[in-house]
């Protein structure tokens, strides 16, 4: 073992113990994470963080529910009483634990610098050029914010089901805010980089067109109007565009909520629930990407999932617990934030994949609509997929053409049938990094789309 110091004959007897009394599944799970993270505001170093996430999770499935415990002592005798009071709880027919297979592990997504070796006065430069560079755009800035943070994170599992596997995860990513005001308005733009990677992340991206885009974003739309409230086309940018169908379908097709006949989409494996031109994607083996891994946090390896081909649905994102409740193949997402949780099935990268249509086609034709460039955050309802976004940058097209720009702006509808009313697709596929919440914690995710059209929305105004 590269990072963990366990004997996996006692290892072998700790999933024994958890089982002695009954259950279907059992596994261990431990993590050493390291975490860094620095926050630039007022144009200066706001806060430093340096942090460590140590701790063992062990979970028993039985009748196809979990006990799970946790613990920061991986001693020995914490972990056999750990084990043992997962046993206490139990009264079922014993499980027959399988040999550990220990399988070579590939890593599938090389470290380019690892970021605990730079220095912490380069990441603050990168942190204050951000806010220099974002500043001298005009008087009109006001404040930024730029965060920078760094994790590895450091894993073991070992299974009931024979899995012995470890990994080794580094995250990167870098964060920044503009904030415009001309005295009465106020508008903000952000823009993120984050990756499976290290330092060399941040040396390849060009600051200064992070910096002038977020400053020029909130800048124009200070002086923007609110566009008209009703229902008609809207075209959603690719990237961040993305985290509608993260958002109000991608939940909807996780096991967590498709095992429990909690979604709009169980049960309808097989059948036509988007348009023609949508096929989407969670793939966990993109090279380097946000949301990739070369295990899961049950130790199963990542694999490109086709949830949505061609309008008809074909997967759905499964982990163990789901697998059992459905009788389907775990598909290598299930995920957690640390130890306290026990995973469960989520998203990894997921996107709408590129289609015919150029960027122009969505436009033209369109007497009256709305652009949706970037996206802001917004609510969903995972067992209705009903939906309410916020536009960050917004513009009205108008004869076939992006006009004037717009603010406050946010789209309204239902992810179910705004499957069924994306009427084309392009091909400028793009992805974008992100945080997603749900009862495993939060955890790196990608979400992304080529631009698309959307026959019909709601969009709210003034």
């Amino acid at each position: 073992m590269k990072y963990f110091n366990f004997d996996k004959n006692f290892l072998h007897s700790l999933i024994e113990e958890a089982l002695k009394n009954g259950g279907e599944y059992a596994d261990i799970f431990f993590e050493d994470t390291k975490i860094n993270s620095i926050s630039y505001l007022d144009s200066k170093v706001d806060d430093m963080n340096l942090g460590n996430n140590y701790g063992v999770g062990l979970r028993v499935i039985v009748n196809k529910k979990t006990i799970y415990l946790y613990s920061n002592d991986t001693s020995n005798e914490s972990l056999i009483n750990l084990a043992r009071s997962a046993a206490s709880i139990i009264n079922d027919q014993k499980y027959i634990v399988k040999d550990f297979i220990q399988s070579k592990e590939n890593n599938n997504h090389p470290l380019h610098i690892n970021p605990f070796d730079i220095n912490f006065d380069e990441k603050i430069d990168v942190l204050s050029y951000l806010d220099k560079t974002a500043r001298g755009v005009s008087d009109k800035i006001k404040q930024v914010n730029a965060r920078y943070m760094e994790k590895q994170r450091n894993i073991l599992v070992c299974a009931s089901n024979g899995i012995l596997k470890e990994d080794s995860q580094t995250y990167i990513r870098l964060v920044m805010m503009s904030m415009a005001s001309d005295g009465t308005n106020t508008q903000t733009s952000s823009r993120t980089r984050g990756a499976l990677d290290g330092f060399q992340v941040i040396k390849d991206i060009n600051l200064e067109n992070m910096a002038i885009e977020t400053a020029n974003s909130a800048i124009k739309m200070l002086n923007s109007k609110y566009p008209q409230s009703g229902k008609y086309p809207v075209v959603i940018d690719n990237a961040f565009g993305g985290v509608i169908f993260h958002e109000a379908c991608g939940h909807a097709l996780e096991a967590t909520s498709v095992a429990d006949n909690a979604s709009v989409f169980c049960g309808k494996l097989g059948e036509k629930i988007a348009s023609d031109v949508v096929t989407a994607v969670d793939d966990g083996t993109i090279k380097n990407a946000w949301g990739s891994y070369n295990i899961d946090d049950e130790g199963n390896e990542a694999q490109r999932t086709v949830l949505i081909e061609n309008g008809i649905l074909k997967n759905y994102l499964v982990d163990e617990l789901g697998s059992m409740k459905m009788n389907q193949k775990v598909t290598g997402s299930a995920r957690r934030e640390s130890y306290k949780y026990a995973p469960t099935s989520r998203m990894r990268n997921t996107f709408i994949d590129k289609g015919n249509s150029s960027f122009d086609d969505l436009i033209s034709g369109i007497e009256y609509g709305l652009y949706a460039k970037k996206m802001g955050g917004g609510s969903v309802d995972p067992a209705t997929t009903d939906y309410n976004f916020a536009v960050s940058e917004g513009y009205l097209i108008e004869n076939g053409k992006i006009t004037e720009p717009v603010r406050g702006a946010t789209l309204i509808g239902r992810g179910d049938e705004t499957l069924m009313n994306i009427e084309a697709v392009s091909s400028n596929l793009e992805l974008a990094d992100g945080m997603c919440g749900s009862i495993s914690g939060s955890v790196p995710t990608t979400v992304g789309q080529p631009a698309i059209r959307v026959k019909e929305l709601t969009v709210g105004g003034r």
